[in-house]
């Protein structure tokens, strides 16, 4: 599994508590943050898995 895949789980569990804390205590702007931090998460974890996609598309193809 590749680190982005994990970092990327990372930021969107911590994007999530964010945007929780932002919606119980009316913090439009943490809110947000938590949002971006979400969606940025989204993004690397889909990269990760794409790395491990080519990774393991090349491991098929030496064998």
């Amino acid at each position: 599994m590749d680190k982005d895949r994990i970092d990327g789980s990372a930021k969107q569990a911590k994007g999530a508590i964010k945007q929780a804390a932002g919606k119980m205590t009316g913090d439009s702007k943490l809110k947000a943050d938590g949002a971006a931090d979400k969606l940025a998460g989204k993004v690397q974890n889909a990269v990760g898995g794409a790395k491990d996609a080519i990774r393991d598309a090349d491991r098929a193809t030496r064998h």
